[in-house]
């Protein structure tokens, strides 16, 4: 842990996402008050906001410099300026988000149909809808024109043409797990790294260019965000839990779970720093939930309100 920033803000949090070139931060706040919270990359000062977006993720099209953040319409924005520029009618439910660099659109995931809206990302239209097949997690792209999701319900690895926007396979990991989460990638040997929660949680290990599983290795409670990074060779994952896992490619065939970092309860969602080799993760403090409070997603135990002003980033690394 190199750093802890508590920036405090109210209202719930998901998805973060860093802008490598522009040196930004990205964190989307709901509740009644909520909006897109814009930090310094590299000092996590606040660096601005946009008002009245309560989106689950973000993403920036480094091109046209248009950020797009899942609201429901889609919300349309320019990077530099931090202005709202559209807004985008979808159906289903906006969640995840992915800029595809191959050819600069942007893909909206939703667990309900439609599964993926495309947009172009200077235009700010919608180009098609895709079934995937399954309500999709993370999604991951080869910056060639391959794109790979993983699918929560399915226990599969959908493998999407950018160029044709067509489903061309689903990898059958059912066997390995279920209740898929995070997904990264090795893009120079073609490895996937599929994240799941149920029977225990697990990464299950995958040749990208057949779906062959390659090995399984275990991972912290709660994993719902992953990264590769190819400067380290390191998978790693965000978990509810508290912890961060580190996973070593010592080879396309050989990995090991190389560390296990402590971090914060809730801290379930990272972004990594490609210029720094840094990784970013939020959390908060929560208080004792009332004794009669239901359990909450997913059979995770209930929490109270959130303390204030403990909302925080945190900054790993070497």
């Amino acid at each position: 842990m190199l750093k802890t920033a508590k920036v405090g803000g109210e209202g719930g949090y998901d998805y973060i996402f860093a802008d490598v070139e522009g040196r930004r931060l990205y964190i989307p706040r709901g509740g009644a008050t909520g909006q897109l919270t814009v930090y310094n990359l590299d000092t996590l000062e606040l660096a601005g906001a946009i008002a009245d977006v309560r989106s689950g993720g973000a993403t920036v099209d480094p091109k046209s410099h248009h950020g797009f953040s899942t609201t429901k319409p889609i919300t349309m924005w320019d990077a530099t300026t931090l202005k709202v520029i559209k807004t985008i009618d979808v159906d289903g439910r906006p969640d995840g988000i992915l800029c595809d660099p191959y050819n600069a659109r942007v893909w909206v995931l939703s667990h309900q149909p439609p599964h993926a809206t495309v947009i172009d990302a200077a235009e700010g239209t919608i180009v098609k809808t895709l079934d995937l097949g399954g309500a999709p997690e993370q999604a991951v792209s080869d910056g060639k024109g391959t794109i790979y999701v993983n699918i929560a319900d399915k226990a599969n690895i959908a493998v999407l043409d950018a160029k044709n926007l067509t489903v061309t396979a689903h990898y059958d990991v059912s066997s390995k797990g279920t209740g898929g989460s995070g997904l990264a990638f090795d893009a120079k040997n073609h490895v996937l790294f599929a994240y799941y929660r149920q029977p225990s949680p697990t990464v299950v290990i995958v040749n990208a260019e057949n779906g062959n599983v390659i090995t399984t290795l275990p991972t912290g409670m709660g994993v719902d965000t992953v990264a590769f990074n190819p400067a380290t060779m390191e998978a790693i994952s965000a978990e509810g839990g508290g912890s961060m896992t580190f996973i070593k490619e010592n080879s396309p065939t050989s990995f090991v779970v190389e560390q296990t970092l402590q971090t914060m309860v809730g801290a379930k969602t990272l972004a990594l720093d490609t210029k720094t080799n840094h990784l970013l993760t939020i959390a908060a403090e929560f208080g004792p939930p009332p004794t009669d409070a239901p359990p909450g997603p997913a059979g995770r135990p209930a929490r109270g309100p959130m303390v204030p002003g403990s909302f925080s980033i945190l900054m790993v690394g070497k």
